[in-house]
């Protein structure tokens, strides 16, 4: 059986695709949005993967975020993934929030199709999101929580937007 527990800075690095930072940026986090980490163990110890987010926003833009989720290659295909995003998201319910969101890189089909199949669309695409040679473009996704009753938030835009255009 598989057992969720909060997550510690030991927790960080288990799929190189996972984008990674520095630890203060985890410590920060951690300081500030405990609630919305969470470590998956394996019976024997093993760390099978992990969530961290935050809530953000005002008004009707409140909402919680996906900052990192990762499964290590070990685990993946078990489901995994889509219950530690259930976690985040009552988390958010709880808060309050008026959707969940996220980042994913437009070259990330797997990741799409996967948040694609958890109820998440494609909200609008941030032009030269990810560093690197060359920039990639990535696609804000989001999931309406209960508080949007009117499901505002998931109105795809028609224009891309830049990196600093995002609030």
């Amino acid at each position: 059986m598989t057992t969720l527990r909060p997550f510690t800075c030991d927790d960080m690095n288990l799929d190189p695709l996972t984008e990674t930072y520095g630890l203060s940026f985890y410590m920060r986090y951690l300081a500030h949005w405990p609630e919305y980490f969470q470590v998956a163990e394996s019976p024997s110890g093993e760390i099978m993967g992990y969530i961290m987010g935050k809530a953000e926003g005002i008004g009707e833009n409140w909402h919680g975020h996906v900052t990192a989720l990762t499964v290590s290659p070990d685990f993946r295909r078990l489901g995994l993934a889509a219950t530690l995003m259930n976690f985040l998201e009552d988390v958010s319910e709880k808060k309050r929030a008026y959707f969940v969101d996220l980042f994913v890189r437009v070259s990330n089909k797997v990741a799409i199709n996967m948040y694609t199949n958890l109820g998440y669309i494609v909200y609008r695409t941030v032009l030269e999101y990810y560093s690197g040679d060359p920039d990639e473009d990535a696609y804000d996704m989001r999931k309406a929580c209960s508080r949007d009753v009117k499901q505002k938030s998931v109105i795809p835009l028609t224009h891309p937007v830049r990196p600093e255009d995002v609030d």
